[in-house]
C-alpha cells in the first residue's frame, strides 16, 4: 500500500545526478489534496517528466559518442527521458480517466536502462 502521487512528486533515475519534480495535468480527473495526481499513462518525456541532469548509462546514444571520444573515459551526456513503457505497478482499484492511479511505489523504465522511482509524492493524506 502506497500514497498517492501527485504534481510536485519528486522522482529520481539512478543514471542521472538530480532529482526532478513530477507534473501531472488535470486530464486524469483525479485530484489530491495538493493537485492533479498522477495515472500510468502520465509518462510523456519533457512534459510529465523533465531530465534528471546528465545521464551516465552507456545505453544513452549521446553518452556513448562522448564516452568514445575520450578514449573509453565515461563521460555522461545530456538526460533525456525516454520511457518504455508506462508506470508500474499502479492501484488498478481507483481508475482514472487515463488509467489505473500512480502511487509511491510506481516506477517506470528507461529505455536507456534506468529505473525512474518516485522518492517523495508530494502529498501525505491519500493512502491507497
Amino acid at each position: 500500500m502506497g500514497m498517492g502521487v501527485c504534481t510536485g512528486a519528486i522522482a529520481m533515475c539512478p543514471f542521472g545526478v538530480a532529482p526532478t519534480p513530477l507534473t501531472f495535468l488535470p486530464t486524469s480527473m483525479l485530484m489530491g489534496a495538493a493537485g492533479p495526481m498522477g495515472s500510468c499513462a502520465d509518462c510523456i518525456p519533457f512534459l510529465n517528466i523533465v531530465p534528471f541532469g546528465v545521464c551516465s548509462s552507456i545505453l544513452n546514444p549521446t553518452t556513448a559518442s562522448l564516452t568514445a571520444a575520450a578514449l573509453g573515459v565515461l563521460t555522461p551526456g545530456p538526460c533525456i527521458p525516454t520511457p518504455a513503457g508506462m508506470w508500474i505497478p499502479t492501484k488498478p482499484t481507483v481508475m482514472s480517466k487515463m488509467g489505473p492511479m500512480l502511487t509511491s511505489d510506481s516506477m517506470l523504465i528507461c529505455a536507456y536502462g534506468g529505473v525512474i522511482k518516485i522518492n517523495m509524492p508530494a502529498q501525505f493524506t491519500v493512502l491507497i
